[in-house]
């Protein structure tokens, strides 16, 4: 099933980036440029580091210049995590081109990509679910609640890889078709942006 490729992927990649624990550390992907594999291991590891960048931000001391240059970087990686999204689609539309739509096909809500968009923060949040649900120094109850917690889940894992896996078969069936809608981001357009466009005269 894609999404167990997918998971694993993305497990991997989260292992991988814990070894130096590092959001400046550099960037290798094991995956060749011509798989799907390289797209996937590049969008968990963005989602990886802005996981990372979102807890260094919330650091009640930071200095409020380092917090603004984090800031940036958190905008810029919205912006890498969306168009890995977009290419990811991509795969996907050519991957289905042949397919014959049937009679009543519907689209879905997402398309294929932006579900494993969710499926990538989840590992991520399975990771660190669990790793407050183990660690030593923690007290019982705080291991006990993030076990629960972890639980909960792991379920919404289980269902959501489910909910990619039918919506991948639908598609290659023609039971359900899907378009791909580029993002429109105006806050980092100098022409759509009102505060940037007056920077710009």
């Amino acid at each position: 099933m894609f999404s167990d490729f997918a998971f694993g992927i993305f497990e991997a990649c989260i292992d991988a980036y814990h070894v130096k624990d590092r959001v400046d550390q550099p960037f290798e992907n094991p995956y060749p440029k011509t798989e799907v594999a390289h797209l996937l291991y590049r969008k968990n590891w963005i989602d990886t580091v802005q996981w990372h960048y979102e807890d260094l931000i919330r650091d009640p001391e930071i200095d409020p210049v380092a917090a603004l240059e984090l800031k940036r970087k958190i905008d810029a990686s919205n912006q890498d995590r969306t168009d890995l999204v977009e290419y990811i689609d991509s795969y996907f539309l050519q991957k289905y081109q042949s397919v014959e739509v049937q009679d009543g096909a519907t689209i879905n809500t997402e398309s294929p990509a932006w579900a494993i968009d969710r499926l990538s923060i989840l590992a991520l949040k399975i990771y660190h679910m669990r790793e407050e649900a183990t660690r030593p120094e923690a007290a019982e109850a705080h291991r006990q609640g993030c076990q629960a917690k972890l639980e909960v889940l792991l379920e919404q894992r289980k269902d959501l890889s489910t909910a990619i896996d039918q919506l991948l078969a639908d598609i290659e069936a023609g039971r359900k078709y899907m378009k791909v809608y580029k993002q429109m981001k105006m806050y980092n357009d100098e022409e759509l942006n009102p505060v940037l466009r007056e920077k710009k005269q």
